[in-house]
């Protein structure tokens, strides 16, 4: 099947996760726009931009075990094997309550770290009180994970993109709440919210994320009830064997998520180094970049189903078209992008907040996020390709090379060395998602060749 055959159901499954990751992303786009226009904006963007970024770090890096559902799912629901499919559910949503679990732990024992951080500690403070908000919405969190891989692998993504869209809503409400506090006078007496600031925002997204988890608990159910796809029939039996394999397959994943989130960790705690306005800029730059990146993401995701099912139904040919259309709708997508962060960053800054200090600290670095823009959509959606084919160690090894071996020693030589600060750690980012999409590409080129002979098929589904 030639390539452009493949760009009209790619985009047909692509663009209501598109919708939903953009969604996803705009949760803490909100949060920050929220507490951006409190009495402190320095402090009050600064602390999320801290407790953000490590919560998503070890969150994504976890969660991202859980993609190992994503070629065992595909591959079985292309091959027509519904309940070998509901099993690998199961065990996902097994897998999915341990990891969560795990990740409470590390909430609860982070600041014990932070708070020995060479940041002002008023910041410091405001992180952790944002953590411990975030960590009450961690179960729902890694529930929604699985979830969802479920639906977009039987092909059902419009009901997670109507999920993420409503959930904003009340992410929105949730945080006029909860930030800056309300009260109503009646007859009877009165209703008092008191102001949370930071931690209001938090605690705003973990009521979201448990209304996520809901709406997808109730998706299923009426779509198992609708297609019959066996879920209330199949026999509920543990097997551990089962667990291993998708944590075996989803590990490495896990570890590449891992390793490209902490890359923006560790920036983020050497700029908070420099000072609260450079740490403000760089927490607004970095949200416009991970908006942006939402959708080479959800192309990724749609990327992974397409493949596996190609490969579920011993077709090779169309496993590799739909390859190269993601990675060909990933880059030209971040290339228009890469044109408005040009455009634009002004109005995007100010967007933000009014704080001038802040402004003018994050528009060079969204000149250096058009910069990187293509060569994202190439790496995330070449990986997404790789592991729909059952490869899930090639990106944790680029990413590996790309960001800590090349990407965060440039970046600390401009930044420091150089004296070009923030926008030095940005250069080196750049520098690594360069070398990323460009590897990723390469491996998935080869990949193709290999599917010919269906040697790349790896994780069976039998």
């Amino acid at each position: 099947m030639p390539v452009k055959e493949q760009i009209r159901p790619m985009l047909t499954l692509a663009l209501p996760l598109i919708l939903a990751e953009l969604g996803w992303m705009a949760m803490g786009i909100v949060d920050t726009i929220m507490v951006g226009h409190m009495d402190r904006p320095v402090l009050a963007i600064g602390s999320a931009a801290l407790g953000q970024v490590l919560y998503n770090t070890v969150t994504f890096g976890i969660a991202g075990v859980l993609l190992g559902l994503d070629t065992y799912l595909s591959q079985s629901q292309g091959a027509g094997e519904l309940d070998e499919a509901n099993r690998w559910f199961l065990h996902g949503l097994i897998l999915a309550g341990g990891l969560a679990l795990s990740l409470i732990t590390v909430v609860l024992l982070a600041p014990l770290a932070l708070m020995r951080m060479p940041i002002d500690h008023g910041v410091l403070v405001g992180a952790v009180s944002f953590l411990h908000a975030l960590n009450w919405g961690t179960p729902a969190l890694f529930l929604y994970f699985a979830l969802r891989r479920y639906l977009q692998a039987f092909n059902h993504v419009k009901p997670i993109a109507v999920a993420l869209v409503t959930a904003n809503l009340c992410n929105i409400l949730m945080d006029w709440l909860l930030i800056y506090g309300h009260s109503w006078g009646h007859h009877w007496g009165s209703i008092s919210i008191p102001a949370m600031g930071v931690y209001g925002a938090g605690l705003s997204t973990s009521i979201s994320r448990l209304y996520l988890a809901v709406f997808l608990i109730v998706t299923i159910l009426r779509v198992d009830r609708r297609h019959d796809y066996g879920l209330r029939r199949m026999t509920r039996r543990f097997e551990k064997a089962r667990v291993w394999k998708l944590a075996a397959l989803g590990a490495p994943a896990g570890a590449q998520i891992f390793v490209e989130i902490s890359i923006f960790g560790a920036v983020t705690f050497l700029i908070g180094t420099m000072g609260a306005v450079p740490l403000a800029g760089h927490e607004i730059a970095l949200n416009c970049a991970s908006f942006t990146f939402m959708i080479p993401l959800a192309i990724s995701a749609a990327a992974s189903v397409r493949v596996g099912q190609a490969i579920g139904r011993k077709s090779p040919e169309q496993a590799r078209s739909a390859g190269w259309a993601a990675i060909a709708l990933g880059a030209g997508c971040m290339a228009v992008m890469s044109l408005i962060l040009t455009v634009v960053p002004g109005v995007i800054a100010g967007s933000f907040t009014h704080d001038t200090s802040i402004i003018a600290a994050t528009i060079p670095l969204l000149y250096v996020a058009a910069a990187f823009q293509f060569f994202d959509g190439l790496q995330i959606t070449a990986n997404g390709a790789l592991r729909g084919a059952g490869n899930t160690h090639a990106g944790l090894y680029v990413q590996l090379l790309g960001y800590w071996v090349i990407g965060l020693p440039v970046g600390c030589w401009l930044g420091f060395h150089m004296k070009l600060g923030a926008v030095g750690l940005w250069m080196g980012l750049c520098a690594g998602l360069v070398v990323a999409g460009v590897l990723l590409t390469t491996t998935w080129a080869r990949t193709t060749r290999k599917l010919e002979t269906a040697s790349v098929i790896e994780p069976s589904v039998r």
